[in-house]
């Protein structure tokens, strides 16, 4: 029984990072069909994150009472900046530009978070690159093939893809065959936007973590904040349209209600716990099972139809994101050869009463 309790450990954060997948393989889904039927995504936003802190709040006041730390200048300004943005910038940006394509696209845009993630943890010194390693230079050449599949995703269409159980159906307008209400190119810069703020997010999010450990109270706030700033946004840009702020009894109910709970609330917790020991590259590594949940789920829900530029970018998107995470992985091994090699010598110089200087290699380092 032990050895499965330590199984279950080893595991637990490739379980709950993998469970964050679904739950955003579901939403894109959900959100997509709710803003088909003429939801703003402004209005959206505002209401998801205002579910996800009436739901958190209450837990963060039971469990955070005797953990909360003390709140600073320096913490209050991160929090309040984390809540611009993703919960703001991104979230806005990434459901217009939804809007704007489809759900698979969309959700194979955002396999450029990883990267993106690398990139601002390298720059905040979370990540360590040293360009004469193999890892590090996978890491870079990931991140360049990642940019690329993204601009392939965007730039080129293709022929249409013609999927036995799409046969026969009539493009959707989440399909791709309304030019009307598609604009890929507009939309993808909007994502792509995005997605550079949701990594600072994350990296910010690690750094925060530092100061403040306590996740379900950061989460609470987090989402507090993001309430107020969307509704801001929503305000000016929904002015004079106060239809855009009624909420039906449907998918649109279902979507904020989902979004809100899984996708704010438990999701922004799960990531507060697991990159405290993984780091923020973990946390985005696993994006490409949401992008294949939902390439499928929405060709029988959404009726979307596939074309082969996309699926080649996706797949170059997918190529570049594992080149990231294997030359992490390189690096991993390597920082913990040398600390096997550091051991040994540590205590044969102490032995000999000889002085030494120790190098601490801290979780940091090989995150």
């Amino acid at each position: 029984m032990e050895g499965y309790g330590r199984l279950f450990e080893l595991a637990k954060p490739y379980l709950v990072v993998v469970f964050v997948q679904f739950g955003y393989a579901g939403m894109t889904i959900l959100a997509k069909s709710a803003l088909d039927k003429g939801m703003s995504p402004h209005v959206f936003v505002v209401y998801r994150h205002a579910v996800a802190t009436l739901v958190i709040a209450p837990f963060a006041i039971i469990f955070d009472r005797k953990a909360r730390t003390k709140m600073t200048f320096s913490i209050l300004w991160k929090i309040v900046l984390m809540g611009l943005l993703e919960p703001v910038i991104d979230q806005n940006l990434y459901f217009t530009g939804m809007k704007l394509t489809t759900a698979t696209f969309t959700a194979a845009m955002c396999n450029i978070l990883p990267a993106f993630s690398f990139l601002m943890a390298w720059a905040c010194r979370l990540e360590k690159v040293s360009i004469l390693k193999r890892g590090s230079q996978a890491k870079i050449l990931g991140t360049i093939v990642t940019v690329g599949g993204a601009m392939i995703m965007t730039f080129i269409r293709g022929p249409m893809l013609n999927l036995p159980w799409t046969k026969g159906s009539q493009p959707s307008a989440s399909s791709g065959g309304s030019a009307t209400h598609q604009s890929p190119l507009k939309g993808s810069l909007m994502i792509a936007t995005g997605c550079i703020c949701w990594s600072a997010f994350i990296t910010l999010q690690a750094i925060t973590l530092k100061e403040y450990p306590v996740e379900l109270s950061l989460t609470a706030l987090i989402c507090l904040v993001g309430t107020i700033g969307g509704s801001g946004v929503a305000l000016i840009i929904e002015r004079g349209n106060p239809a855009a702020w009624v909420l039906h009894f449907d998918s649109q109910l279902l979507a904020v209600v989902y979004a809100g709970v899984i996708c704010t609330g438990v999701t922004y917790y799960i990531q507060g716990v697991v990159m405290q020991t993984k780091g923020p590259v973990f946390v985005t590594a696993f994006s490409p099972l949401s992008m294949i949940l939902v390439a499928i789920m929405s060709s029988f829900i959404l009726a979307e139809i596939m074309f082969l530029g996309r699926v080649l970018g996706a797949v170059a998107i997918i190529s570049g994101l594992y080149l990231v995470l294997w030359g992490k992985s390189k690096d991993q091994a390597s920082v913990k050869l040398e600390c096997d090699k550091i051991t040994p010598c540590e205590q044969q110089m102490a032995g000999n009463g000889e002085e030494f200087v120790v190098v601490n290699v801290t979780k940091e380092d090989t995150n």
